[in-house]
């Protein structure tokens, strides 16, 4: 459930340039908090933590991460690639179901990770050379191998080829768009979320019913599918139990369809469990669906089918992440801010109390880069110390 910031603060580089490794951003420090049964933060405990702590390993050069539902993954800017927590599905890629409490490297090591993705208890990433592996749960078929077998190790997608781009994925459905625009999803499809209109899992990778050459950024939320296209246009499509389609209805779509506020403004989008969020170009952020937590930050617990904007209202958001049920946000001014479910201390506040208005974490600064919300835990990279 993760993303990362391009050089100017538009996503939009991240995810439709080769400058995705951000090798401008040195000296990166990763800070982990909330919830740690399994030892999703890294730090060789068990214990929650309330406020950002670093991983036993430390180091200044952590380069993006990704939050699953109790574990973590992580790229450094040598372009290892690193996870921890919760195993039992072999998503560390270690060939091992064994929990880990401090980072380890996946069974296939190498320097060539560029964009990893944690779903559920799944785990895509991108490397360098453009290929796609999966590993992890697989009972939706979301590894895309043809099979419905976990795999401790990381494997191809049955689609193989060069020319992988962006991945995400949610609890059972994977989606990933290649160099040439096109989109593709695969995987539990009982809400239609592979967007091919119909309501059967695939475990290989197919297209949308809207196919097209023009996507941009895809993001999976839990059980539904969001995806801006070049045009600025924003769709969403899947489960919408809670309005997370944010169309004015609670119907599932098995294919895209525009949220109500229509308009090609529309710059990066995030999905939680039951939730949407998506930043526009003139730097403004709307979120949609569940409120039982606040997440809409909107300082009610009450749903909404279609976009609104924070209490907060303002022009200088920039990358905005959901996280199962809560939703952290980085300013154009490196702050970051977080709401919603804070019942492990995820939001950072040295709380546990549950936030439906923007919070800052206790450490404050202005330094954010990039951050992911999991299921119980948050983490992010700064430019330097805090």
């Amino acid at each position: 459930m993760a993303f990362i910031s391009g050089p100017d603060g538009d996503l939009k580089t991240a995810f439709v340039s080769d400058a995705f490794l951000l090798d401008q951003f040195v000296g990166n420090t990763l800070f982990n908090w909330g919830g740690n049964t399994e030892g999703q933060l890294g730090d060789n405990t068990a214990s929650s933590k309330s406020n950002p702590i670093q991983t036993v390993t430390g180091g200044i050069n952590w380069k993006q991460v990704a939050c699953g539902s109790y574990f973590t993954a992580a790229i450094k800017t040598d372009n290892t690639l690193w996870s921890w927590g919760s195993n039992s599905n072999g998503h560390m890629g270690d060939n091992t179901i064994t929990v880990r409490s401090s980072p380890v490297q996946t069974v296939t090591f190498g320097t060539n990770w560029k964009q990893v993705f944690c779903g559920y208890a799944t785990v895509c990433s991108v490397k360098t050379d453009g290929t796609l592996w999966c590993w992890g749960d697989n009972s939706g078929g979301q590894i895309g191998d043809n099979t419905s077998t976990k795999k401790s190790s990381p494997v191809q997608t049955i689609a193989f080829g060069t020319n992988w781009k962006q991945v995400s994925g949610g609890k059972l459905h994977t989606a990933c768009i290649k160099t040439d625009g096109t989109l593709w999803t695969w995987g539990d499809n009982a809400s239609g979320q592979l967007g091919d209109n119909t309501i059967t899992k695939k475990s290989s990778p197919v297209q949308t019913i809207a196919f097209g050459t023009n996507w941009k950024q895809v993001f999976c939320g839990y059980a539904h599918t969001i995806a801006t296209k070049t045009d600025g246009s924003l769709w969403v499509w899947g489960f919408n139990s809670n309005g997370q389609i944010g169309d004015n209805t609670i119907a599932n779509r098995s294919s895209p369809v525009q949220t109500i506020a229509f308009g090609s403004t529309w710059k990066q989008a995030s999905g939680g469990k039951l939730h949407t969020a998506c930043v526009k170009t003139d730097g403004s952020l709307w979120i949609w669906g569940n409120n039982d937590q606040g997440q809409l930050g909107d300082n009610t617990i009450t749903k909404k089918s279609s976009p609104i904007q924070t209490i907060a209202f303002g022009t200088n958001w920039k990358q905005v992440f959901c996280g199962y049920r809560s939703t952290t946000v980085i300013k154009t001014d490196g702050s970051l801010w977080l709401w919603g479910n804070n019942g492990y201390g995820q939001l950072g506040d040295n709380t546990v109390s549950k936030r439906s208005s923007p919070v800052q974490t206790t450490a404050y600064g202005t330094n954010w880069k990039q951050v992911s919300g999991g299921y119980k835990q948050t983490a992010a990279v700064t430019n330097g110390d805090i």
